[in-house]
């Protein structure tokens, strides 16, 4: 035996060892060292075909776990303290809003996610206006019935970034992290939530 083939049967080992993997993050890992012994295998015992798709699938799993680590560190830094989701942009898609505009309505099943890129909206029932680079209806992910607790209209025309609910949970399976740090988040700004409400009512009662 060629001491080439070794690489070969290692390699082989490790991509069978990937579609045993649950997690995106470590079957990245050993993909990327699948796909270096893949290389030297096919260099060294001149087989081209392994060697030009290795060398070409190499880059890629290389930049997709580097996403999914950058992912993972934003969340974790958002869910310890700013409560930025700048970090989910990448997985939404644009849509536009025209003036008057009713994005949802109380009582709707919610199935998706919005961030306000400009213009100005306006969460109905409560009277709060939300300004570009907020993050609305995030809480009927984790919400039993999933249903919308407020309309949300447009006041003034511009864009959102959307994300759907099942486009979230496809980003917790590949990573368990990210959906525990992803729960955090949500937890955080239903809290600060509770005590905007709690505020305004204690306003209210001394000015009543």
């Amino acid at each position: 035996m060629h001491w080439a083939e070794v690489f070969g049967y290692i390699a082989a080992l490790l991509t069978f060892a990937t579609f045993l993997m649950r997690t995106m993050i470590p079957l990245r890992a050993v993909g990327i060292v699948a796909n270096i012994f893949f290389v030297i295998y096919g260099y060294f015992h001149h087989v081209y075909p392994a060697l030009v798709l290795h060398a070409a699938l190499l880059p890629l799993n290389s930049f997709r776990l580097y996403q999914m680590l950058q992912l993972v560190k934003k969340v974790k830094a958002a869910a310890a303290g700013d409560l930025n989701l700048d970090w989910l942009k990448p997985f939404m898609s644009r849509r536009g809003a025209a003036a008057g505009e009713i994005i949802f309505r109380k009582g709707e099943l919610s199935t998706e996610m919005f961030f306000t890129v400009s213009g100005r909206y306006r969460l109905t029932e409560i009277g709060a206006d939300v300004a570009a680079g907020e993050i609305v209806g995030e809480l009927g992910f984790v919400s039993p019935n999933n249903t919308r607790t407020v309309s949300f209209e447009c006041v003034e025309a511009g864009d959102l970034l959307t994300i759907s609910y099942s486009q979230l949970k496809q980003l917790y399976f590949q990573n368990p992290a990210f959906g525990f740090y992803f729960l955090q988040l949500i937890s955080q700004r239903l809290f600060q939530d509770i005590a905007r409400l709690e505020a305004r009512a204690a306003k209210s009662r001394r000015s009543g």
